[in-house]
């Protein structure tokens, strides 16, 4: 049976490899990954042929809340973006802080993190903000490189923000422990690490500018934008998510998807200008389709790995690790699952490395905080790169990538070692889970 299993993994990994060596999608990838081992273990009947189009139909569905979700705060966002809420804050930011560095450079980093922790997804935050983000931040002075590499990280720490942390929802989905609890194990180190980013990176004023020249470049902004017009939208939202945590069974229960509709309903209607919703909404979901698209395949190949045996297998080789190398090789391996498979790597490694974690008497919910932070880093490493090339992008470095990547090494290396020590102390840390209650 265990020979059966691994021979299904290695045609499963054969698989996923010649779909990226013809240069295929990583969703197609991991598509054709789990129906190579469906067909593969339908020989030894795990599972029956008869039962692999029910199991790909069932994975297609494991994230569907996940799927809402990125879809409904997206829409919620674009809006914001449309109204031009985006814009003013931007120059508004550089127009009254421009000479307070560090209050310039804190408001920049919490504008990149909002997206990206509504949505759970740090190219949301630079597809939203990004290219703003980054004007503001080339107008005080920081170098190009540094702002794609600032941009790269905190994009990243974003996604790992609350509320919405998609790795988390996996981890969480996967190991049946409910998805709470997150807010301050998650949400103290991203905005220390983040903090620490932009002021290692974006300290230094490196090329001349003037708050004049600054503020004619800057985009123009709909008349009758104000910032009443941009905070009531979040305090609706955040008013929800409150107030569902201090009445849960007094008010109704309403998922954070129809959270999401309210406030863009909101936003809607507080916009200065007139937005056509249905065309915003609709673009908005043709630039998303490749993370939904993610998200579905995910499902269907932990769906398969499930149903082989792989998934168990992988298990095994977790817990037969000697802990200090495990410990040590996740500085490595996390990124790189994240940079093959995507989210991919959370519900093939992450689950029963969770499992495992859980099982030594670690506190979960802490260790899958510290895991989170590790996993935003392989969105700059190849063959998916997707915050990475979109950092490059929208910061116009036309250089070299790697030597972008190289300039992200310290808050890389300060990531990493904080990501681990949360894990390894979990047990310790646990009281962040229940402040967060």
């Amino acid at each position: 049976m265990q020979t059966q299993i691994v021979f299904t993994f290695l045609v499963m990994i054969s698989a996923y490899s010649f779909a990226k060596w013809r240069k295929v999608s990583v969703e197609i990838s991991m598509f054709l990954a789990a129906l190579a081992g469906g067909i593969f273990g339908a020989f030894t009947k795990t599972p029956p042929i008869n039962q692999l189009a029910r199991h790909l139909v069932e994975g297609s569905f494991a994230y569907l809340d996940v799927i809402l979700i990125f879809v409904t705060a997206t829409i919620f966002m674009a809006i914001i973006s449309e109204s031009g809420g985006v814009n003013y804050v931007v120059k508004n930011t550089i127009k009254y802080f421009y000479n307070k560095r560090l209050i310039a450079l804190l408001l920049l980093m919490f504008i990149t993190l909002i997206p990206g922790a509504l949505t759970g997804a740090g190219s949301v935050s630079l597809l939203v903000v990004g290219a703003p983000v980054a004007l503001a931040l080339g107008y005080l002075g920081i170098k190009r490189r540094k702002v794609a590499a600032i941009l790269f990280i905190i994009a990243g720490l974003s996604a790992a923000a609350p509320p919405v942390n998609i790795w988390a929802m996996i981890l969480s989905a996967g190991t049946a422990i409910p998805y709470v609890g997150f807010e301050l194990p998650l949400g103290i180190p991203v905005l220390l690490l983040g903090t620490f980013t932009v002021l290692t990176l974006g300290w230094k004023k490196q090329e001349k500018s003037t708050l004049e020249s600054a503020l004619k470049q800057m985009p123009q902004v709909p008349k009758g934008m104000k910032w009443w017009r941009v905070l009531i939208p979040f305090l609706v939202f955040f008013g929800l998510v409150i107030a569902l945590r201090v009445w849960p069974f007094t008010l109704p229960v309403i998922g954070l998807p129809f959270q999401f509709v309210i406030s863009a309903v909101f936003a809607l209607i507080l916009s200065p200008k007139k937005i056509n919703i249905v065309k915003l909404s609709r673009d908005t979901v043709k630039k998303l389709t490749p993370l939904l698209s993610t998200m579905v395949a995910v499902g269907m190949l932990q769906q398969i790995m499930t149903a082989t045996g792989v998934r168990g297998l992988i298990s095994y080789a977790v817990i037969s690790t000697p802990l200090i190398l495990l410990f040590v090789s996740l500085a490595v391996i996390i990124p790189v699952s994240e940079g093959v498979f995507t989210y991919g790597g959370a519900a093939i490694i992450g689950i029963p490395l969770v499992w495992f974690l859980d099982s030594i008497g670690l506190h979960a919910t802490v260790a899958i905080a510290g895991l989170s932070l590790l996993w935003p880093l392989g969105d700059g490493l190849p063959p998916t790169a997707l915050i990475g090339r979109l950092s490059v992008m929208v910061s116009e470095y036309k250089r070299s990538y790697w030597s972008f990547l190289k300039s992200t090494w310290i808050p890389w290396v300060v990531i990493t070692v904080v990501g681990l020590l949360m894990v390894i102390f979990s047990t310790q840390l646990d009281f962040l889970v229940k402040w967060s209650l």
